[in-house]
């Protein structure tokens, strides 16, 4: 029985070769698309999984609002680790990791390029799951001076040499390192990725009690099962006891009056697998880039539309050609065949179909899987080949897509009545038409949804890309590395200045837009201590101002002339407004912390630059200030067409200083580009799927078209013979199907709109969404279903109506 069942499965696939074609190419794109995606999540979702004792590491954070400031912290205070470790039974180990930057290495004299470095407490490899590749995880770091190098750093070093006991110079910092172990290379799913890990003991400031510096991340083990909420509970004890004497020395009020007047400060626990998608951190306060949990949901649910909308094509393209089905069915019946194994037979199509789209759409995955890595700056792999687990989870997945595509067509095919199908006629009822024509509008609610997200996506990278940012980000050239030829760069700032394609040059590593240093400190104004809150610094020359293109709106800028200006200082308005002066500021003191004591330098304010983006245009414009101090790097504005030639010589002087560090460079506008490569892969990874999901919906669109049209068949030719034109017959064939598309509309306007208004909740400078997005997405909509209608219907409008009236 089930070897007949396969035959007549595969004559009917063969005999109907465009819908079978068609049903296969869409379940396999549909499936393709939903196996990347989830590779996407499943890859997300496995930050940090790795540790072996993942679910039982918190990292602590610090909070607080101070003086209408929101404070947010990944990094707390040197002694925190320690203090809760002897303070909380509860907390099992207490560790902390310190980064520090991208040193150059030397190795016997030679020099190697950046590697990342950081410093950790001895037992930070037995917290986290690090194995070692040689020496002893328990006293590899215990003693200062020594150092955990990666594999892949060991091999680049060192060749097949063993490196333990050898010697790394870094040369940035001057300092000697012996080499105590090698640990493997560190996972891709990981929240930190360094290449050199210095024992903590090396490092003087980590062993100061000062809690008003926050540089250390810092990682608790707590037992095993218990609820980290209930340690949260008692951390303001820990404010209380460490940091209330000193918001009392330093603001001269207590920790109940700070707090009364809406201030707060506070740790705060965050788990070890939240750190990665579930972090609101600023990008200098975390040790890398985070993701985003809103688009691993997002892409989770295009994932299941698109399996669906697969799935709705298989059965609208089953059912468009149940027509030719009809005489079977009857036949069938008559002769015997109970509704079961009629069901059993469309099923067994359906699985056979299935798996051909199955494979077809496990090649697809191989072939664009690369593609999508570059896209997305991944790794993701699907080897499935040497994995039992995995090979049984893509059988039972087909199995389920083909039940889900297949029962309704099966039990819509088997439910035909013989004396009806024998005369070769189907009479659709009602209900079977609702629900072909629901289906169609849930295939084009979604794609409405993402016609309109992918546009607003795109609307907002337009408005970051247009913004005025309040500096020139065009024709500036970055040296950053210029601070590694000692002295010399003071002489190369000069031969640059002389170079007529040369408008200006400043000598700053302080940058609105990529890599920069960053500088905060406290600050009060006049005589108000009780004011104190955090300003970011910049160090910069008298020619920052000009070179950036930036506007003073208020007072004058640095003079060269003036040694009294190492004492003054250029605010931004946004400073100016906080602190109540407006555009009053010029003339008033601000009084800097210098240090972790209580020390103070005060300014003299000469004058306010115009506000500024300094920072993503997802935070707003933070208070500002810049002072006259000596910084590294330069920076040049170009005026010149010939920035090809103007490198050139750039490099040439460069080389004549005999450096072994290589000329590096980088242009703003691309540094600025790179602040929003996320979101630039984002958009276009939603219009590749959004694509995707149209054609796809398209397909059942076709299936659902053509289904009407052959049961239509006679009435057209009637209409025809009673004088009916080719237009006529056409908006009547696609008058039912716009009606779908603008009931889709009509649902999925407010769904976008909702979702999007989420979105663009995270950019502090965002669009507003527009009525034309609406109507370009609705409009766009309705071309694409008339497009997809539009050959069914031309082919059934100019059939011959002799023909069509001789169908029975």
């Amino acid at each position: 029985m089930l070897r007949n069942y396969i035959k007549i499965a595969f004559r009917n696939l063969l005999k109907n070769k465009v819908f079978t074609s068609i049903n296969i190419f869409g379940l396999a794109i549909g499936i393709a698309s939903c196996l990347i995606i989830m590779l996407f999540v499943q890859d997300e979702l496995s930050f940090d999984r790795f540790n072996e004792k993942a679910d039982q590491i918190v990292r602590v954070v610090f909070r607080g609002k101070m003086n209408g400031e929101f404070i947010k912290e990944a990094s707390t205070m040197a002694p925190t680790a320690q203090t809760l470790k002897n303070d909380y039974p509860e907390v099992l180990a207490a560790t902390r990791i310190r980064s520090y930057g991208s040193p150059k290495v030397i190795v016997n004299e030679k020099v190697f390029a950046s590697a990342s470095f950081a410093y950790v407490d001895a037992n930070f490899f037995q917290v986290f799951t690090l194995p070692f590749v040689k020496g002893d995880v328990k006293t590899a770091l215990i003693e200062p001076n020594t150092i955990l190098i990666t594999q892949a750093i060991a091999n680049k070093y060192f060749g097949n040499e063993d490196p333990v006991g050898k010697t790394l110079n870094l040369k940035d910092k001057n300092q000697l390192f012996k080499i105590t172990g090698v640990i493997a290379d560190l996972p891709v799913n990981s929240h930190f990725h360094f290449d050199l890990f210095g024992s903590m003991e090396t490092l003087p400031e980590a062993k100061l009690p000062t809690w008003l510096a926050s540089n250390y991340h810092t990682y608790l083990v707590l037992q095993k099962d218990y609820d980290y909420k209930k340690l949260e509970a008692k951390l303001p004890q820990v404010i209380d006891k460490y940091m209330g004497p000193l918001i009392k020395q330093g603001m001269g009020v207590s920790l109940s009056e700070f707090r009364k007047k809406g201030n707060d400060v506070g740790l705060f626990l965050q788990p070890l697998l939240d750190i990665h998608l579930k972090s609101d951190f600023s990008n200098s306060s975390s040790l890398e880039p985070s993701g985003d949990i809103r688009y691993v949901y997002i892409f989770g649910a295009i994932a299941l539309f698109m399996l669906l909308i697969a799935c709705i094509n298989f059965m609208n393209l089953s059912t468009a050609g149940a027509s030719k089905r009809a005489k079977e069915v009857g036949i069938r019946k008559v002769l015997g065949s109970v509704k079961a194994e009629l069901i059993t037979q469309f099923l067994l199509e359906s699985i056979i179909l299935t798996f051909v789209a199955l494979v077809l759409a496990l090649l697809l995955v191989k072939i664009s899987l690369p593609s999508f890595n570059n896209l997305s700056g991944k790794a993701l792999d699907f080897d499935f080949t040497n994995n039992p687990l995995i090979i049984i989870g893509i059988l039972s997945f087909g199995l389920l897509v083909s039940v889900l595509a297949g029962s309704y067509p099966a039990f819509f095919l088997s439910s035909f009545k013989p004396i009806s199908v024998l005369k070769g006629t189907v009479i659709p009822n009602r209900r079977g038409i609702s629900f072909r024509s629901g289906l169609v509008v849930f295939q084009f609610i979604i794609s409405v949804s993402l016609i309109l997200s992918t546009t607003i996506v795109y609307q907002q990278l337009s408005y970051i890309q247009s913004k005025k940012l309040g500096y020139d980000k065009e024709q500036l050239v970055v040296l950053r590395n210029a601070y590694l030829l000692g002295n010399n760069e003071a002489i190369l700032k000069t031969q640059l200045e002389k170079d007529p394609r040369v408008a200006s040059v400043t000598a700053s590593a302080f940058l609105p837009a990529g890599p920069t240093d960053t500088n905060m400190s406290g600050v009060y104004p006049d005589e108000k201590m009780e004011q104190n809150r955090r300003a970011i610094i910049y160090q910069i020359d008298t020619q920052y101002i000009p070179t950036m293109g930036m506007q003073i709106v208020l007072g004058r800028n640095f003079s060269k002339g003036l040694t009294t200006d190492s004492s003054n200082v250029i605010i931004n308005e946004t400073m100016a407004k906080t602190l109540g002066w407006g555009k009053k500021a010029v003339g008033h003191i601000i009084n800097r912390f210098t240090d972790n004591n209580g020390g103070t330098k005060s300014y003299t304010i000469i004058g306010v630059v115009k506000d500024f983006h300094f920072k993503s245009l997802h935070e707003e414009i933070a208070p500002l200030m810049m002072v006259l101090e000596e910084s590294h790097g330069l920076i040049i504005k170009v005026k010149t067409k010939d920035i090809a030639g103007l490198l050139a010589t750039m490099k040439t002087e460069w080389q004549k200083f005999n450096s072994d560090e290589p000329f590096t460079y980088a242009f703003v506008d691309e540094l600025f580009n790179k602040s929003y490569l996320s979101e630039q892969k984002t958009g276009t990874i939603l219009s590749i799927f959004a694509g995707l999901t149209i054609f796809i919906a398209c397909l059942g669109l076709f299936g659902l078209a053509t289904f009407t049209a052959e049961q239509r068949t006679k009435e057209i030719g009637v209409r025809k013979v009673l004088g009916a034109s080719v237009g006529q017959l056409i908006a009547l064939l696609s008058k039912d199907f716009l009606k779908l598309v603008l009931v889709a509309c009509v649902i999925a306007f407010p769904l976008g709109y909702l979702a999007m208004s989420l979105w663009l909740q995270d950019f502090v400078y965002r669009i507003n969404i527009s009525w034309w997005i609406f109507v370009f997405a609705g409009a766009g909509a309705i071309a694409i279903a008339l497009l997809t209608v539009s050959y069914q219907a031309i082919k059934a409008a100019l059939m011959n109506p002799v023909k069509s009236l001789k169908t029975e």
